[in-house]
């Protein structure tokens, strides 16, 4: 289980650093990062997130001051979905109650918990083991993570016929594979909440959410033309980073 968390930190490291490359490349933030509106941000700020997304990634591949900056990454993807997205959500958003439109804020919750597990399993020394601080913030990653699941999970639902075109042309059935993905997710994260086989139920679905990035994200990346890649290529960098984040709490299951 060991090894598994440690692939899922260098999964969730390389997401979290490839999209940077975008930020810099497009000269735009994330379009989930912030709720869509005009900041003000200059090109050089904008350019500068993109630095350091990679730097902080590169911190969480190699280990370099990994608890701290895992934290203050963290901390800051919490303070944004609290203090941007959701007065935005509820001020300019009349949906505000259709869970489609909570999709790209949940997101950042999503990462925020995927920061707090590397803070909470990886100390950077030889022996990462969690000390009363630190391992405080593995089941509170953990659950930061589950919520948004369980709402992708009813989404793939709500909005099967939208979902299914995105099944490869070559895979039969796409409607029959998105009800089953859509409770894949939802029982995977109900099941890890509730701590039953923690250990196995993560590791499928981290699996799962891999195969998604291999068959169904990085197609879309190199047929999409290179001036409306952006998002495709944030969002492929999204599924990897939840294929880690569940991997990391496959290898938790043994230390809580």
């Amino acid at each position: 289980m060991g090894n598994l968390s440690n692939i899922g930190r260098i999964f969730f490291g390389i997401a979290i650093a490839g999209m940077g490359i975008p930020v810099i490349y497009y000269k735009d933030l994330p379009y989930m990062l912030v709720p869509p509106k005009d900041y003000g941000l200059s090109g050089v700020l904008i350019i500068t997130a993109g630095f350091i997304f990679i730097l902080i990634g590169a911190c969480m591949v190699f280990k370099m001051k990994i608890r701290p900056v895992s934290f203050i990454f963290g901390s800051v993807l919490l303070l944004i979905f609290l203090f941007l997205f959701i007065p935005y959500m509820f001020s300019a958003s009349a949906n505000y109650r259709h869970l489609t439109e909570w999709e790209n804020s949940l997101k950042e919750l999503d990462l925020a918990g995927g920061a707090f597990l590397v803070a909470g399993l990886f100390s950077g020394k030889n022996k990462d083991v969690p000390n009363p601080f630190w391992g405080r913030l593995i089941p509170f990653g953990t659950i930061l993570f589950c919520i948004p699941i369980i709402s992708y999970g009813i989404l793939h639902f709500q909005l099967a016929k939208q979902v299914a075109p995105m099944v490869p042309s070559w895979i039969p059935g796409p409607l029959f594979w998105t009800y089953l993905a859509g409770a894949a997710l939802l029982g995977s994260a109900i099941a890890i909440i509730l701590r039953i086989k923690t250990g196995l139920v993560a590791t499928l679905l981290g699996t799962m959410i891999f195969i998604w990035f291999i068959i169904l994200h990085i197609p879309r990346v190199v047929i999409t033309p290179m001036a409306d890649d952006e998002g495709e290529i944030t969002s492929a960098f999204i599924a990897l980073a939840y294929s880690g984040i569940a991997f990391m709490i496959a290898g938790a299951a043994k230390k809580v």
